[in-house]
């Protein structure tokens, strides 16, 4: 199948999926209402195979070092799959299946498939991970861009998490956890029993951003988007949290967005 944009609808929800541009969401409509920031680089982005920043681009398998581009100097950040374009395997009206396979320069052989599912209320996003080889350790997760404000007030942001991962003047975890601090954010929090994040345009929509992955990032210091980034450890894990992908055992993660009518 061809990499032209797919749309999926239920309902009044639209979506607007871009398997030639990183397998992202490029749009989801709610009664009208766009609520994702458009342009290429925005919307929904896939974050695989690993998830924000990794120090100095480096991570360590086992004995071996490897070092990915610093596309965010001195840094890499965000997986090399967004930038790639993605395999359509399967489309119904209100569901999507594309699969990216991993090349260099992630050094591992690997498939990723990510399905997006659209109900008249929710939208379900879910990504596994699997190995055609060696094991290798992997992160999951999504970046998606809330516009911040839908022609209303500008959107509320409502969470309780256990701790904060204390970030650096690097913008990376320390290894310390503190009690979570006020906004603005470019932060990692952790939420042991599953991320739970309202996003709320008053007089408008609220949304729910639900996943049973314990660590969210929450990035609110653009003036025309917030970001809540649901993702299987926090940034650096692949060198501080490392999960590994084995023949046996694929990485998974799914996030839910539900909405109400205000």
């Amino acid at each position: 199948m061809t990499d032209e944009d797919i749309t999926l609808t239920a309902g009044d929800a639209e979506v607007t999926v871009r398997p030639g541009n990183g397998g992202r969401v490029g749009g989801l409509r709610v009664g009208g209402l766009e609520l994702l920031r458009q342009g290429e680089r925005f919307g929904c982005f896939p974050m695989v195979p690993w998830c924000g920043r990794i120090r100095d681009g480096r991570f360590r398998d086992g004995a071996t070092v490897h070092q990915m581009p610093l596309n965010a100097a001195p840094h890499a950040i965000h997986g090399t799959a967004r930038d790639g374009a993605w395999k359509v395997a399967r489309v119904t009206a209100g569901e999507a299946v594309l699969t990216y396979d991993l090349v260099a320069p992630w050094p591992y052989p690997g498939r990723v498939t990510q399905v997006v599912a659209l109900t008249e209320d929710a939208l379900t996003l879910t990504m596994g991970v699997e190995t055609y080889g060696s094991s290798f350790p992997a992160q999951i997760g999504w970046h998606p861009w809330f516009n911040r404000n839908l022609g209303g007030e500008d959107v509320r942001v409502a969470f309780d998490a256990a701790w904060q991962e204390e970030r650096g003047e690097d913008h990376l975890p320390t290894g310390n956890r503190v009690e979570p601090k006020p906004g603005p954010w470019d932060d990692c929090f952790g939420m042991p029993g599953g991320v739970s994040v309202a996003l709320t345009w008053p007089g408008q929509l609220r949304v729910e951003v639900t996943s049973p992955q314990e660590w969210v990032v929450v990035y609110d210091e653009q003036e025309a988007a917030v970001c809540v980034e649901p993702q299987t450890g926090p940034p650096d894990g692949l060198n501080t949290l490392p999960r590994q992908v084995t023949p046996l055992e694929p990485l998974e993660a799914t996030t839910t967005w539900s909405w109400t009518r205000l």
